[in-house]
């Protein structure tokens, strides 16, 4: 080391015809350029002192000046390399953050952990536009000095414009469909902001487009953990849930998104949810009523029981009503309840014989006896129904059933079939049942039902 400084003394020497007076720094012109340390090994010694000088000359402007003396301290000691540092100051100074990076990264080849090659290094690459290798250089930076608070507010403020950037061309590529690049860019900005709900929800709502439903529930419940009145991902898990029938578990979301926040068409999706949960309590024969081909009277009695219960009111004089024949039926409560109010009867010997098919003319009678209890409510409406004769080609006015089929047709529940034919003998299917039942719940204001579907 003697040997190499006394050589640089003779280096000087030669170079410089006279002393030029070392300029006195009173505002530095580059404030957030930071001077390097000078290592241990050059403590004392006269490159450390044309560091030095370099520096005064640089925060004065003088940079032809400054990149003389440190290119000197350079030539005359390689392994010196905060002036290798220094040169890179230089180049940033003249606004050249390409020709700035290799001295930035030559330096830290001999010190890694080198804060002023760090930050200058982090500075050209900003330059660069390359902000996320910039923050990494300003956070190891940090590492080496904790105490660089303004560093760390830059790294955070590179984070951000990280996240940002990353976040934006997510969504682009969300708008162009593709997919799976934007949830790779999702996935990055995840790891710079771990703790953002919003990211969560949005890579959730792609991983469901793709049809990863696992993924995308995993992904909606980290957003409401991060975030507990995120009502819109409660909504989304409540609608993941519903669709793999875990209704309870639906339900409960919808109902946690509701009290967060008032959404119509959540209201309607839990009031149907809730409906179809209790549709998926009762019998599987009462499920599967929408693919029968024809009906018995236990199916209708089920049917009317349960869309149509308000409707079902008790006639006194019919509480003691005896069924003889209904008692291991799987519909047996309901016969009761419409034998008690006196919509569907039993036959004269008290048997009801549930598993009897029940055909249009034997269903009008139904309907009739519902559509007056109807229009006892609603008697205005009832006007349109309650007198009316209308003309069949197959069902004449001295038919028993003319009167109920007539008042049917003209309320609009029932139908007439091909060349105004009433088909008084045809046997009603289930779908035509749950038809002429759900007009029923229309005219008496009732709530609409669910459709019923057999379960998958």
């Amino acid at each position: 080391m003697r040997k190499l400084l006394l050589a640089f003394l003779v280096f000087i020497s030669a170079c410089a015809p006279k002393v030029v007076p070392v300029p006195t720094v009173t505002t530095p012109k580059y404030p957030d350029f930071t001077q390097p340390a000078v290592p241990p090994g050059f403590a004392n010694s006269p490159v450390a002192d044309v560091l030095s000088r370099g520096w005064a000359y640089l925060q004065t402007g003088d940079l032809k000046t400054a990149r003389r003396e440190f290119s000197n301290a350079l030539s005359a000691a390689p392994a010196f390399y905060p002036a290798e540092t220094s040169l890179g100051y230089v180049e940033l100074a003249q606004k050249d953050p390409n020709a700035a990076l290799p001295h930035f990264d030559r330096a830290l080849e001999h010190a890694r952990d080198d804060v002023s090659a760090l930050l200058g290094r982090g500075q050209a690459l900003v330059s660069l536009n390359r902000e996320n290798d910039a923050r990494v250089a300003f956070e190891a930076a940090l590492a080496a000095d904790p105490s660089l608070n303004d560093v760390r507010r830059r790294v955070e403020v590179l984070k951000f414009r990280g996240i940002e950037q990353n976040i934006a061309r997510a969504r682009q590529l969300a708008r162009q469909g593709k997919i799976d690049e934007a949830l790779e860019a999702y996935t990055t900005a995840i790891g710079s902001s771990p703790d953002s709900p919003f990211l969560y929800r949005e890579i959730a709502a792609l991983e469901r487009q793709k049809g990863n439903t696992d993924a995308a529930l995993a992904d909606f419940r980290k957003a409401v953990a991060l975030d507990s009145s995120d009502a819109k991902s409660l909504g989304q898990i409540g609608e993941i849930l519903e669709a793999s029938n875990d209704l309870q578990g639906a339900e409960k979301a919808y109902s946690d998104s509701l009290a967060l926040e008032p959404n119509a068409d959540l209201e309607k999706r839990l009031e149907a949810l809730r409906e179809r949960a209790a549709i998926e309590k009762l019998p599987a024969e009462y499920r599967a009523l929408d693919q029968a081909p024809q009906v018995t009277r236990g199916d209708l009695a089920a049917l009317v029981g349960i869309r149509l219960g308000p409707l079902l009111t008790n006639d006194r004089r019919r509480e003691g009503v005896l069924v003889t024949d209904t008692r291991n039926h799987w519909a047996a409560s309901w016969i009761l309840a419409v034998a008690r109010a006196g919509v569907m009867e039993p036959y004269a010997n008290h048997a009801f014989q549930p598993r009897t098919i029940v055909r249009r003319a034997d269903f009008a009678q139904v309907i009739a006896r519902l559509l007056t209890k109807i229009g006892a409510q609603h008697p205005a409406q009832a006007k349109t129904w309650a007198s009316a004769r209308m003309k069949f080609a197959d069902l004449g006015p001295s038919h028993l059933a003319y009167v109920p089929a007539s008042a049917a047709v003209a309320a609009g529940v029932l139908t007439m079939g091909p060349e105004s034919t009433f088909q008084p003998s045809r046997p009603v299917t289930g779908a035509e049942a749950i038809e002429a039942i759900a007009k029923l719940e229309a005219l008496a204001g009732l709530p609409a039902a669910t459709r019923i579907k057999t379960p998958q």
